[in-house]
């Protein structure tokens, strides 16, 4: 059985009705304007929304849950849309960008829309601290955008500064779906568990830009390294590599290059030893899960923090 279909199996025809839900909902959100159609339709595996849904199971508060869930998922797809701006990205999930197909200003335009239609969203819900999640969560991503910009191409990042970045661009949007599943159902809190698991998810990311193959990832193997991007089995193979010690990230000249420096770095076991960094992480969290989650709650989220990382097994 796919693993997500043992998610929804366990969380029985609530949760099932819920992802079908949250997806039209969606769908009309983003029906205002081509663009943002287009990219809410590209799909994904809506991990963030099942997060929220998964963090409320068992609640009667179905719609709540639901605004949250799209109001998470929205800022997601947004954050794709300038990042492929900015990366000027051809394509995302094998189909060709906003940016590609019209531009930057309209690409721009069109993660600002899906950026504010998160938060009218949301807003329906009436809860001041819902919006102080998500509102928390959006500006930690632009926080970490922005580091990541600023620790391009350089030597000397640190593994504190690199999962601190980690932590902004793609642990807190994690951590702030958990919060808001809680919220709207008045569960325990979930904050720190959605952040573990979305800290390794990221540092797992980063693994397969290195391992590949294209044919899972969607990229050639090294896309991090040819755009400057320093990631933790890099920064861990420096540690006994001279040559990657030494190595200048702009003098790496094209596909091929980039391909031979992820076999010298996976040649150190740094791949290794970042993925068990993040497999470390979730079994953390999943200890931590608050004593007063009920047991078929507990084993959802158990099986949900497995499925983040048997995705990139």
């Amino acid at each position: 059985m796919d693993p997500f279909d043992a998610i929804l199996e366990l969380g029985g025809e609530q949760l099932r009705a819920a992802m079908v839900g949250v997806e039209t909902r969606l769908r009309e959100i983003a029906a205002v304007e081509q663009h943002s159609l287009a990219t809410v339709a590209a799909g994904g595996k809506r991990l963030r929304p099942l997060l929220v849904f998964v963090a409320g199971l068992g609640s009667d508060a179905h719609v709540a849950l639901s605004r949250a869930a799209a109001a998470v998922e929205l800022i997601h797809s947004a954050t794709l849309v300038h990042d492929d701006v900015l990366d000027d990205a051809p394509l995302r999930r094998g189909r060709q960008t906003v940016f590609a197909a019209a531009g930057r200003t309209a690409a721009t335009a069109t993660g600002d829309l899906l950026f504010s239609s998160a938060f009218a969203e949301l807003t329906r819900n009436g809860v001041l601290a819902q919006l102080r999640a998500l509102s928390g969560a959006s500006a930690a991503l632009a926080r970490g955008e922005l580091m990541q910009r600023a620790d391009a191409w350089r030597a000397d990042v640190t593994l504190e500064r690199y999962l601190q970045r980690c932590e902004l661009k793609t642990a807190r949007l994690f951590a702030a779906a958990c919060e808001l599943g809680a919220l709207a159902s008045g569960g325990p809190p979930l904050g720190p568990f959605g952040r573990a698991v979305g800290l390794a998810f990221q540092l797992l990311d980063d693994v397969l830009d290195i391992t590949g193959p294209a044919e899972r990832t969607g990229k050639r193997r090294g896309t991090d390294l040819l755009d400057g991007t320093v990631t933790l089995p890099l920064i861990l193979a420096r540690e006994s590599s001279p040559e990657l010690a030494a190595l200048d990230l702009r003098t790496i000249k094209g596909a091929a290059d980039a391909d031979r420096i992820c076999t010298v770095i996976e040649a150190t076991g740094a791949g290794e030893r970042a993925r068990q960094r993040a497999l470390d992480l979730v079994a953390a969290a999943k200890r931590e899960l608050p004593r007063e989650c009920p047991p078929r709650q507990r084993q959802a989220l158990e099986l949900m923090a497995d499925v983040l990382v048997e995705r990139f097994a």
